[in-house]
């Protein structure tokens, strides 16, 4: 799982890939809203929320998330998540640090090498994952066939390349 921490992001978001892939339940969002700046399909609704269990390295912290499809990253930490941490971001060395159970943490930002990784990376599965999803459905009829199929009352066979 990569997060981000986002700076100038207004909420704490998890994409709904993560969601759905670790099968985490969602709570209704309190106040929805809509955005637009995280997703390719424009304007969407912000509804739902979830709760994630969050670990880097030593830190482990519970986040509230609104759910969002987005390509960015998995999960970003926005400015509640800075707010509730109190944290400071030292805009020299690309480190967060802020007290959390009494105890110092220090986070050190990805490079923009890594984050390019990571982004690749993540590409990779969706395309991998939208290949599997394709080939199963090229396996099926589509709805226009199965209409063909009962008004000629006979058995119908295709073949896939």
């Amino acid at each position: 799982m990569f997060f981000n921490s986002g700076w100038g992001s207004c909420a704490n978001v998890a994409s709904t890939r993560v969601v759905d892939k670790f099968g985490f339940s969602t709570i209704s969002h309190a106040k929805p809203y809509k955005l637009q700046w995280l997703s390719e399909v424009g304007e969407i609704v912000v509804n739902r929320q979830v709760l994630i269990a969050l670990s880097i390295g030593r830190y482990k912290d519970e986040v509230l998330y609104d759910v969002v499809p987005m390509e960015a990253t998995h999960v970003l930490l926005g400015r509640p998540w800075q707010f509730d941490r109190k944290n400071f971001h030292d805009g020299f060395t690309n480190k967060i640090s802020f007290n959390f159970h009494g105890h110092k943490v220090i986070l050190k930002s990805l490079s923009p090498k890594e984050v390019h990784e990571n982004q690749i990376k993540m590409k990779e599965k969706r395309e991998k994952e939208n290949d599997k999803k394709s080939s199963k459905r090229s396996l099926l009829m589509s709805t226009q066939q199965v209409k063909k199929v009962i008004v000629a009352k006979k058995a119908y066979f295709s073949s896939y390349s």
